[in-house]
């Protein structure tokens, strides 16, 4: 478990690098992008930044190359405001969370919909018991 620090300067990462995208960054690629969490190691030296894109799989890769390629920016932007010792590296990675729990929801859908087309009576769930 993450001590109290590192929770307050991963909330405080996410907020700063969510306010570098909107003010600060020029980068036509970064459009659209929500960050989910910042996962800071104990010792600081580095951070995972999880996005989520709005957009297929080509805006995916496009707005992880702009970011990517930004990452140095975003770190001096982000020493300027905070005053961290050290300041983490930055990485930027896609978070499937959504996607996973999309998929998860149509598992359900399915499940559900082939409860319901299952005939009463047709043995389905039925004890071996069930004539006596």
């Amino acid at each position: 478990m993450a001590s109290q620090r590192i929770l307050r300067v991963q909330n405080l990462l996410r907020s700063e690098i969510s306010t570098i995208f909107q003010r600060r960054l020029k980068d036509p690629r970064v459009t659209m992008v929500t960050i989910t969490e910042v996962d800071a190691d104990p010792d600081l030296k580095h951070a995972r930044v999880f996005i989520s894109v709005y957009g297929g799989a080509d805006a995916e890769a496009e707005t992880l190359a702009g970011l990517r390629s930004a990452a140095g920016f975003i770190r001096r932007e982000l020493m300027k405001v905070l005053h961290l010792r050290p300041m983490p590296a930055l990485e930027f990675e896609l978070d499937d969370t959504l996607g996973r729990a999309a998929h998860t929801l149509d598992l359900l859908d399915q499940v559900t919909h082939e409860q319901e087309n299952i005939e009463p009576g047709s043995g389905a769930g039925e004890g071996a018991d069930s004539e006596q």
